[in-house]
């Protein structure tokens, strides 16, 4: 670590998500290396006895142990960012006891996302969401969500058509990979020669989160797209990547070809010095079969930024129905990279504090 990082730690490293962080985080040049700290089952453990993804673990932490940390602990140690993979229901108390000690907590869990005073943020689309920090809470500790992983793939692909198009609906049916799920996930007799019609809470998640990301910010208070989103959400036998069906019902009528250069032209992060930010981060597609999780989800340039980008495809424009569908990897821009690039947002914008005890 150089005196130009940030002190990191990422909670639940021994998870899916957590080796994702820890793939990201292993030399980046703003935070870490990260701290690790694993479950009571995982510490003392080292993170390659541990490791579960297909890529090998990063060469400079693969040998890291894991280790326990309260709260109070890893303020003392002077931790200023911290990336949460703790899974929802024990991620929320812990979260707020390292906000309120000093420590910046960027949390990949659910139990924070709708508190109106938290920025539930994916960057390209409701950066200025920020904004909801209190500024006396930047000074120290300050906590950023992102969002389920299937509400980012469909806000970035609607991001741009907002005020070309103005939805009066949307509908979106997903096609939700097994890694959604968790390690070890949906039990092979589950899955196998199966799709699986029911995740719970997903539907709801994915109306209530996009209506907010899409919304407007007014002061300090939020106001949703009043727009009515209508999700079907079905677990199928992928490993990664979460494909999605959409229909925009449109108050508009543009051409196809505005359509497709509203989605090509977006890019409202260039020019920001944020490492894991895909440039474009939405690819268009022409091909009648793509995107395709096994062939897509990686999709996202720069290097670092491979997995961030979300890939737009078999665009059908019958007025006033826009139907494409939209694939985004789940466990990294639906995820680890999603907290990522929240956390060098807030960094660019001023948002991280000198950090507490």
């Amino acid at each position: 670590m150089t005196s130009e990082t940030l002190p990191t730690a990422i909670l639940g490293a021994s998870g899916y998500i957590g080796q994702h962080f820890a793939r990201l985080l292993a030399d980046h040049p703003f935070f870490g290396p990260p701290l690790l700290i694993g479950s009571e089952r995982s510490v003392g453990r080292r993170l390659e006895e541990v490791w579960q993804l297909a890529e090998p673990p990063p060469e400079g932490l693969a040998s890291a142990r894991l280790v326990a940390g309260g709260p109070g602990k890893l303020a003392r140690s002077g931790l200023r960012v911290a990336f949460s993979a703790l899974p929802s229901g024990t991620a929320g108390p812990l979260e707020t006891d390292l906000v309120r000690r000093g420590v910046s907590v960027f949390s990949n869990a659910a139990d924070h996302r709708m508190d109106p005073r938290v920025p539930l943020l994916v960057p390209e689309v409701n950066g200025d969401h920020l904004d909801l920090l209190a500024p006396a809470t930047r000074r120290r500790g300050i906590l950023v969500t992102n969002p389920n992983c299937s509400t980012t793939g469909l806000v970035l692909a609607l991001a741009p058509l907002i005020d070309l198009v103005k939805p009066r609906a949307v509908h979106v049916a997903t096609y939700q990979a097994l890694s959604g799920a968790g390690y070890p996930g949906v039990p092979s007799l589950t899955i196998t020669d199966n799709v699986v019609p029911f995740i719970r809470e997903e539907e709801e998640k994915i109306a209530h989160e996009s209506a907010r990301i899409l919304g407007s910010l007014w002061g300090r208070r939020v106001t949703g797209l009043p727009v009515p989103f209508v999700a079907h959400c079905a677990r199928v036998a992928t490993r990664e990547g979460h494909l999605e069906a959409v229909t925009v019902e449109a108050g508009r009528r543009p051409r196809r070809s505005e359509i497709e250069r509203a989605w090509r032209t977006f890019d409202p992060l260039r020019g920001l010095d944020l490492p894991t930010a895909p440039h474009p981060p939405i690819e268009l597609r022409a091909e009648a079969d793509r995107p395709q999780p096994l062939r897509d989800r990686w999709a996202g340039s720069p290097s670092r930024a491979r997995g961030m980008a979300a890939t737009v495809g078999r665009v059908r424009w019958e007025p006033p129905f826009l139907r494409f569908f939209v694939l985004s990897h789940n466990a990294v821009r639906g995820g680890s990279g999603g907290s990522v690039l929240n956390a060098e947002l807030a960094r660019a914008r001023g948002c991280l504090g000198a950090g507490g005890a």
